[in-house]
């Protein structure tokens, strides 16, 4: 249906003087402008293809239901009863599509959307007999790597409801660490899969970019979108994952360590907020593997803390994704016009939107007036030297291992925390995981002991690909823990 007030011509040339446009022919190029918009919009005369509405059963659980604030809402969904994955339940990030269920993104801005089709990994794990049990809180617009940017409220790490959880799939590690679900799936775009894992004492993988279809999810941008499991054991992991994958060639044939060349990335050890016991724990549980026939050494990758320039850079693409083109990335899959409409209600409701995604709208425009899209191909063209120099130390090693992430779960800032506070616990767990969104590298976090109660990370990246390679070293490492606690 077109648009009821008609395109005037001072309109047309008010928009030509904005852009510093120097008009000649007023006439013609007005009669030219009016042409090429009623071409576009003779789109609207075309009927629209008819959708059933799915209608599945959901619930709002009540606080006593949910004492982490992990779940946004409660369902019961199953639809094969065999399968790999059958009786087990799976909790599903916000920001992944289950039709008839609400999607909020951990945003106001998207409150009462309901999309009406399964993302393909909701449909491969129905498909594998899992029984969807519910949404998980994530943090809004998934800009955090901590688990307190969310409209619904912070979620409680299980270890200690004074810290985070990690983020921002943060409902979803929650929820497994604390045994309200078997397994979650949790989207990676900094780290938001492996962060979650790494302060709930978790196993998270970020496959190999585009091993698992992100079709129906909530993005970021498609270069750095990943989608992934977070189980509490590494056979878990792999099995979760031979479900999404679009190969099946993920599951460890072999067991055992011998013959592997370990690289421990010295640069992912002493940042400025590395915790001593942090380092000291991700660096004793790879040496133990020198006594079951690895070998393990230092590796200097420089370019390694190059990650944290680049993705502040190409931040500016993801801003593009889901503000200016209203969440949807142009040219991908079929586009949902109900979304569309929700989420850019954020124009006439900018203050709705949590202040650190407010900052980074806000720097967008300062550096495209200052850059333009300079800085853009440059980050573009560091992430193929960055790339590079990990494939080149892949060539030495087998596996490069760092922490997951510097610290153990942070505190949740207060009611009364600053712009300050809420921005650096959001940025700092991310500084050794973005790195390898960008690079497209698989890399899976797992515990490796604990300190004070709280659990440490550590992360195990490979070639692309290597899945196999990083659950059969994962498992050694699961191995090696359970016998320390016995």
């Amino acid at each position: 249906m077109l648009p009821d007030k008609p395109l005037e011509s001072q309109e047309i040339l008010d928009r030509a003087q904005a852009l510093g446009l120097a008009i000649d022919e007023p006439e013609a190029y007005v009669a030219a402008v009016q042409q090429q918009v009623a071409d576009a919009e003779g789109i609207l005369d075309f009927p629209t293809s008819h959708q059933e509405s799915v209608r599945r059963q959901w619930s709002v659980p009540s606080a006593q239901e949910n004492p982490l604030n992990a779940w946004y809402v409660r369902t019961e969904i199953t639809e094969a009863t065999s399968g790999p994955l059958a009786g087990q339940t799976v909790a599903i990030k916000d920001n992944i599509r289950v039709a008839g269920v609400p999607l909020m993104n951990g945003t106001k801005i998207l409150e009462g959307y309901i999309p009406q089709v399964d993302a393909t990994v909701v449909t491969r794990l129905l498909g594998a007999g899992a029984t969807i049990a519910g949404k998980s809180t994530c943090n809004a617009y998934c800009f955090s790597g901590g688990s307190h940017v969310s409209d619904t409220g912070p979620v409680l790490n299980p270890h200690d409801p004074e810290r985070s959880a990690g983020g921002s799939s943060s409902g979803s590690a929650a929820l497994v660490a604390s045994g309200g679900v078997d397994y979650a799936l949790g989207c990676d775009q900094g780290g938001s899969v492996r962060v979650p894992a790494s302060f709930c004492g978790l196993v998270g993988m970020k496959a190999t970019h585009g091993l698992v279809p992100y079709t129906g999810i909530l993005g970021m941008a498609p270069g750095i979108d990943h989608v992934g499991p977070i189980t509490r054991t590494v056979a878990e992991n792999a099995l979760v994952l031979s479900v999404l994958a679009d190969s099946d060639q993920v599951l460890p044939k072999t067991s055992g360590v011998q013959g592997l060349r370990i690289g421990l990335v010295s640069e992912g050890f002493g940042r400025p907020t590395s915790e001593t016991v942090v380092d000291d724990s991700v660096r004793a549980t790879v040496h133990q593997l020198s006594g079951q026939g690895a070998t393990v050494s230092e590796v200097s990758i420089p370019l390694h803390l190059a990650g944290a320039p680049i993705s502040a850079a190409l931040a500016q693409l993801v801003i593009d994704n889901i503000f200016t083109n209203d969440g949807q990335a142009l040219g991908g899959e079929p586009v949902d016009e109900a979304f569309l409409r929700q989420q850019a209600l954020w124009r006439t409701r900018p203050n709705d939107l949590p202040q650190s995604v407010q900052v980074s709208l806000v720097s967008r425009e300062i550096l495209r007036q200052r850059h333009g899209t300079a800085l853009v191909g440059r980050a573009l063209n560091e992430t193929h030297q960055l790339r590079a120099a990990y494939d080149a130390a892949l060539e030495d090693f087998d596996l490069l291992v760092m922490p997951t992430t510097p610290m153990r779960a942070t505190r949740l800032p207060g009611p009364e925390a600053g712009l300050a506070e809420v921005m650096a616990l959001s940025g700092e767990p991310l500084s050794n995981t973005w790195p390898f969104n960008n690079t497209g590298h698989p890399a899976l976090s797992l515990p490796c002991g604990f300190s004070d109660g709280l659990p440490i990370g550590l992360m195990l990246i490979g070639p692309m690909n290597s899945e196999t390679l990083l659950y059969q070293a994962a498992t050694v490492i699961e191995q090696n823990q359970k016998k320390e606690n016995t």
